[in-house]
């Protein structure tokens, strides 16, 4: 009877959660992710058989952890980018906090394997290092105070960020990790420049940055022997450079054959930090420009679409952690071709590494769900409050 008066209630149909992220997630770039680790995957059974048998493990022993933590990886990037910006938002602050904490406990228990900087907790079975983990939480963070001073009345966004983001540069300029540091503070410009800076302050902020350069270069022996390394016109073919150097010329543009390449064999890191060499000097130029344009497209795309997104904290996380991911890879191509010093960065996916492999996940997960298609508002919600 009550239906017949005022008629009956309509049903909301709610799209299952599959399908709606299936519809909604930028399929180019997840297909490229996939790609770079079925890359990383083919280099790691030429990159890893020497370090095994140094080791005196078996030949694949490093491939095999690798596919581990790879697919703990890609279950992590699924998982995150089905998520909402707002529980990205949560979880990166969660995450950020904890990274921050684990980092003031690394002068105290943390370990450097034997290569002069304190930045891993080695936990018998594999290590941590969080650093890794800190840049993508730091990113989402900084997005998040600078989408709130926004709002009317809204926090100090900018500034609180800015001074966020000089302790986590300070902390790691203690372990010594200066490549990190600069990719964190690269991160926070990024930001702070979509977000609307002022270019008079952005010149201040380069020129604090040359002067911090200066002062680490005459305070750390370590800092400025990689420096002096670069700057020296004659490489030491007995360095990983020179090494990677030579192993790429030899490469050429069709390589020297699968399984055939010698760098691998002297190089400590051909498997994580100089694993392009092993690419450039097995496969030649021809996977290097593949490598390079499967990070374009994942960086290129993703811009693209954060074009079109109004709300400010999805549009400025987003980009953040699209620049970081990009960046990180650059720098690392950078320095195997003696373009940028050497800083011991890995290549996201493809190089050997728990943290660095499972960080990447997180922060691709975390980029896919803000460049997700979603129903955009009105023009006036970009002041309306961020995140939501």
């Amino acid at each position: 009877m009550t239906e017949m008066v005022y008629g009956s209630m309509p049903s909301r149909v709610t799209e299952p959660v599959l399908p709606r992220w299936w519809r909604t997630i930028d399929k180019w770039s997840m297909t490229c992710i996939m790609v770079l680790f079925g890359i990383g995957l083919l280099l790691g059974l030429a990159a890893s058989v020497p370090l095994a048998s140094r080791n005196g493990l078996e030949p694949f022993h490093y491939v095999q952890r690798q596919a581990f933590f790879g697919g703990l990886a890609l279950a992590a990037m699924v998982g995150v980018s089905m998520m909402t910006p707002a529980m990205v938002r949560r979880i990166g602050v969660l995450g950020f906090g904890l990274a921050f904490v684990a980092m003031l406990l690394l002068p105290f228990f943390g370990t450097d394997f034997g290569k002069g900087a304190v930045r891993w907790f080695s936990l018998g079975f594999a290590s941590f290092q969080p650093s890794e983990f800190l840049k993508p939480g730091f990113v989402v963070v900084v997005a998040w105070l600078m989408a709130a001073s926004f709002d009317l009345n809204g926090p100090p966004g900018k500034t609180v960020s800015f001074a966020i983001a000089l302790v986590v540069v300070g902390l790691l300029a203690l372990q010594p990790d200066f490549g990190q540091a600069a990719l964190v503070l690269f991160g926070w410009g990024v930001i702070y420049f979509v977000a609307g800076a002022p270019m008079t302050l952005i010149a201040v902020v380069v020129g604090m940055v040359a002067v911090g350069g200066f002062a680490a270069y005459e305070s750390s022996e370590h800092f400025a022997r990689r420096i002096d390394g670069f700057l020296t016109p004659d490489i030491d073919p007995r360095t990983q450079l020179g090494y990677a150097t030579n192993a790429i010329q030899e490469g050429g543009f069709f390589g020297v054959g699968v399984g055939a390449g010698q760098v691998k064999w002297s190089l400590p890191d051909a498997h994580t930090d100089f694993i392009i060499a092993v690419a450039a000097e097995e496969y030649g130029l021809i996977l290097v420009l593949v490598i390079i344009a499967l990070y374009t497209t994942v960086v290129v795309r993703s811009l693209m679409r954060l074009t079109k997104e109004r709300d400010p904290f999805i549009r400025l996380a987003g980009t953040g952690l699209a620049c970081i991911f990009g960046v990180q890879a650059m720098i690392n191509m950078g320095v195997a071709v003696r373009l940028l010093p050497a800083k011991g960065m890995t290549l996201p996916f493809v190089s050997y590494g728990g943290s660095s492999v499972i960080a990447a996940g997180i922060t691709v997960g975390a980029l896919l769900a803000m460049t997700r298609a979603r129903p955009q508002g009105q023009m006036g919600d970009i002041f309306g409050r961020g995140g939501r």
